[in-house]
């Protein structure tokens, strides 16, 4: 690693930290050039483990040596990693790096539902989930509860957006996922859809007949409306979480919790 200490943000390199938009980091136009800010030393040994490729660090001087160095072991000579006290990064970035340690890293060739799907008995679908806090918990409850991929339509969140990265504590480098562009994906791939939904035609979610699908896609819609009519006239089953005291649903990560642990 190379230490390059900073006291402006005006330099083009510090752009991903300071200045780029999602957005502009995800870079649609040339995904190839794309990029992803990963947050805290747990998160970021684990994007390395499944063979992300750093661009470069930014952190505060005590934590070189207590993280940083360590985590440069075996990487490029030459991997700049800028540095600075807290005060001078909350000033520069304009929040404090509570977690101490910031990588910008190259995104990841994308994969298709096809090759995400390939083997697979249980995959989960994101329709329409647009928070990050909510895409990163849905990857970590997939990832505790053996889920074994998922997939997300165009309208969803991006998984490695930074706070949905740190709050799945790196899952979504953990377990396969794609792009989908439309449910007939699900059956060319040779899955049965049960969608999470309160409606006339839904049985409970331990119903006996839902045990007996083989390759099952487990489908949650956005925070705000569910999933649309459109959408549950074409799945094979829809379920509902029984509720008490009168709750009428539960926040979409944790209705994904309990499907997956019980459909799983």
């Amino acid at each position: 690693m190379k230490v390059k200490p900073i006291d402006t943000i005006e330099d083009p390199a510090l752009a991903p930290y300071a200045r780029l938009t999602e957005a502009q980091l995800l870079n649609r136009l040339h995904p190839e050039e794309g990029l992803f800010i990963c947050e805290s030393e747990k998160v970021i040994r684990v994007a390395l483990a499944a063979g992300c490729r750093p661009q470069s660090f930014l952190c505060e001087n005590k934590y070189i040596d207590s993280q940083v160095r360590a985590m440069c072991e075996g990487l490029a000579e030459d991997l700049p990693v800028y540095t600075a006290g807290r005060e001078v990064l909350a000033r520069l970035t304009g929040y404090e790096l509570s977690r101490g340690v910031l990588c910008a890293m190259h995104r990841p060739g994308l994969k298709s539902v096809a090759e995400v799907c390939r083997g697979m008995r249980r995959v989960a679908v994101m329709d329409g989930v647009v928070n990050s806090t909510n895409t990163g918990a849905i990857f970590r409850a997939a990832a505790a509860l053996g889920v074994d991929a998922l997939l997300l339509t165009r309208t969803c969140c991006d998984p490695l957006n930074r706070r949905a990265c740190r709050v799945s504590m790196g899952t979504v480098f953990q377990l396969p996922w794609a792009w989908m562009d439309s449910y007939g994906q699900l059956r060319e791939e040779g899955f049965q859809t049960v969608a999470l939904a309160l409606t006339d035609r839904s049985v409970a979610i331990d119903d006996p007949v839902l045990k007996g699908v083989d390759r099952m896609a487990i489908v949650m819609g956005t925070e705000g409306d569910g999933l649309g009519e459109e959408v549950l006239r074409r799945v094979d089953y829809v379920a509902r979480i029984p509720m008490r005291r009168g709750v009428d649903s539960l926040n979409v990560a944790a209705a994904a919790s309990v499907a997956f642990w019980e459909l799983v």
